[in-house]
């Protein structure tokens, strides 16, 4: 901690009273061996005070003892600034926890605006979205147990959770986009029902092949030896073979075929299922 030098002696005494801090001492100038005593170190009015707290440095409880400390310090003198490893890491988590409360739900806001201009719809792009938000969060959920029983890792970089929504959410509306925008096109001449089965036929197997591919790819990021890039890697595997095999090729079909028409509010072609003619009926059973 840094602050002014005539504060020095009431900013011990402040800091020496916050909870996890088990010494408080002024920062002096080195010591060497058959040289003068270390003096006090003094810099343009400045002083460094060195806290000494009760748990390691780069722990998760040293961090939650940062605003305690900040806010002792603060109230001596404005001037005081709080460093250190344990504050850097506060900081950052505190960085990451804002960008993600900001990111998170702006991102979600435009895709769903994206979507409600492609598909012409209010239902679906809410349908779609809810559906991504759900399979992200399953991710996170089961990565959470295999990072935790089976990789045996104690946690997770503060990022972790914005790259892997940046990732599955990015993935995830892609795959939606590919879908709905053929199923749309099949309902305007087959209906709504359907042209839900006949887009699933026909787009099915490549969002699966893709994802497989993607899966793999990402797999290997498991490989290398930093904790970070192995659970980014699984998370986002994981997440997108969710995301192809059950997500999108069983869930949101699923969904979509129990609304009928009304996925399509309040274009035109959500007014009506339409009947199908003699000609896609036989295209319909020969998919």
């Amino acid at each position: 901690m840094i602050g002014p030098e005539a504060d020095k002696d009431a900013l011990i005494t402040a800091l020496g009273k916050v909870e996890g801090v088990d010494e408080v001492k002024q920062t002096t100038t080195p010591f060497i061996p058959g040289g003068p005593e270390p003096t006090p170190l003094v810099v343009d009015g400045l002083v460094q005070i060195e806290l000494i707290l009760d748990k390691p440095a780069d722990s998760v409880e040293a961090q939650g003892f940062i605003p305690g400390i900040r806010e002792a310090a603060k109230s001596v003198s404005e001037k005081a600034v709080v460093g250190g490893s344990s504050a850097v890491n506060f900081d950052i988590q505190q960085t990451n926890k804002r960008d993600r409360n900001l990111i998170l739900p702006v991102a979600l806001l435009v895709i769903g605006i994206i979507l409600a201009l492609l598909l012409r719809s209010l239902v679906a792009p809410v349908l779609l979205i809810i559906t991504t938000v759900m399979s992200f969060g399953a991710t996170l959920g089961i990565s959470h147990l295999v990072f935790t029983h089976l990789f045996g890792f104690s946690g997770s970089d503060g990022s972790f959770i914005l790259f892997t929504f940046v990732f599955l959410v990015a993935l995830g509306i892609d795959y939606n986009i590919f879908l709905m925008t053929r199923v749309r096109e099949e309902a305007k001449k087959l209906g709504t029902r359907p042209g839900i089965l006949k887009g699933l036929t026909v787009t099915g197997g490549v969002i699966t092949s893709a994802g497989v591919v993607l899966a793999a790819t990402f797999a290997v990021l498991g490989t290398l030896p930093l904790v970070f890039l192995a659970e980014l890697g699984f998370a986002v595997a994981f997440g997108v073979l969710l995301d192809t095999i059950i997500v999108r090729s069983l869930f949101v079909p699923a969904l979509s075929y129990d609304l009928g028409a009304k996925i399509w509010w309040p274009s035109k072609l959500g007014k009506s299922e339409g009947p199908l003619q003699e000609e896609a009926k036989l295209e319909v059973e020969k998919a």
